[in-house]
């Protein structure tokens, strides 16, 4: 049996999580909701991903407030109607799919929110054009010519402490088996880690312990309340020289570790328009391979896997437990159809499904039996 299509298993607090194959749908914002409410489009996308094949399906980022949005038009899980909306929607789509496991990401865009959808643009929107004041750790704007965030007081921080726990707390009531908090790509979390936007001089700021203590407070919160499988997304590196190294990434998920993490998910960048990335195949993967060899934690890795074999390879080095695309869905629904068919794996699909598979992948919806008249 290939590596991608063998089982693995998440702890959890509720009790184990396993999936039937290491290929992960990665978080993917569509930057369609109404007013933070999930709509049709949600219902349609979602449900084609859950027919994917996929092991674990995460949730696009959902703000933990109205305020933490990205765009006006991002999904959020901030009170009882949006909650009642990402419900329903979710509900229609996992019934209309085998089982598999979902995932929610939680997540607060800080200073990068307020911001325009990318296909009109991505820049900071002011009143006039649906926008609002962004807060962050530091009165540090993301660009030089925009204008900086509110420096987030204590009792901000402790709001939106609040904020993520209650967010898991609506997840775990419909469901959802894991939540990722979202401390990657220049989003809140992220903001207080780098020290390119957190300038606080207070007990939040300043050296390596002082940056780690607000992420680390939101993930303990979070773990308080919530008993399902959890885990959080870091860029492991701001690729600009005096930021967020892969070295602090890794002694951050230790204490992650610690306090009860049960995955951690290896991204990078994000945070800064200085960013120097050295963009190219599988260019992310020695960081999830320092961060688990390191911290020990089961490791989630993407950034340009493409390929069944590149995806095997990776298990099959140990660089990493869990793959996870994101892109490669969208242009190809079906991606973990065509690796079962490549490395001789199994997958579940929709009996609707089972007539589909041209003569050579006949085997990977296992043995399936129709009869036609």
């Amino acid at each position: 049996m290939s590596h991608l299509f063998s089982e693995f298993t998440l702890t959890a607090p509720s009790g184990p999580l396993t999936l039937a194959n290491r290929a992960v749908v990665a978080p993917m914002c569509q930057y369609s909701a109404h007013n933070g409410h999930a709509t049709d489009w949600h219902l349609m996308h979602w449900g084609n991903l859950l027919n994917s094949g996929a092991g674990l399906f995460i949730l696009e980022a959902t703000a933990v407030t109205a305020r933490g949005r990205i765009t006006p038009y991002c999904l959020g899980l901030w009170d009882d109607s949006t909650a009642a909306a990402l419900s329903e929607t979710l509900g229609r789509a996992r019934r209309l799919a085998p089982h598999v496991p979902v995932c929610i990401q939680l997540s607060h865009a800080g200073r990068k929110a307020s911001s325009a959808a990318p296909w009109d643009g991505g820049k900071l929107l002011d009143a006039a054009h649906q926008g609002w004041q962004p807060e962050g750790p530091s009165e540090v704007p993301h660009l030089a010519e925009e204008t900086p965030p509110e420096s987030l007081s204590a009792q901000g921080l402790q709001d939106i402490q609040t904020a993520f726990a209650q967010a898991a707390q609506r997840a775990q009531a419909m469901g959802i088996e894991a939540v990722e908090l979202h401390g990657a790509h220049g989003y809140l979390l992220h903001q207080f880690l780098s020290p390119l936007s957190n300038h606080r001089t207070d007990a939040y700021g300043g050296n390596f312990e002082g940056r780690i203590r607000f992420p680390l407070e939101v993930f303990q919160a979070v773990r308080a309340v919530y008993q399902g499988s959890l885990g959080i997304r870091l860029s492991a590196t701001d690729w600009v020289e005096g930021g967020w190294t892969p070295e602090e990434t890794a002694d951050f998920a230790l204490r992650l570790k610690l306090a009860g993490a049960d995955f951690v998910h290896i991204s990078s960048g994000g945070v800064s328009s200085q960013q120097k990335i050295a963009i190219g195949p599988e260019y992310q993967v020695p960081f999830a391979k320092l961060v688990k060899q390191k911290s020990g934690l089961p490791t989630m890795t993407v950034g340009l896997i493409t390929t069944p074999q590149q995806a095997e390879d990776i298990l099959v080095r140990g660089d990493a437990d869990l793959v996870a695309l994101a892109r490669a869905f969208l242009y190809k629904p079906r991606w973990v159809w065509e690796a079962a068919a490549a490395l001789g794996g199994t997958v579940q699909a929709s009996q609707q499904y089972w007539r589909c598979m041209p003569r050579e992948a006949q085997g990977i919806f296992g043995a399936v039996r129709i009869g036609q008249r």
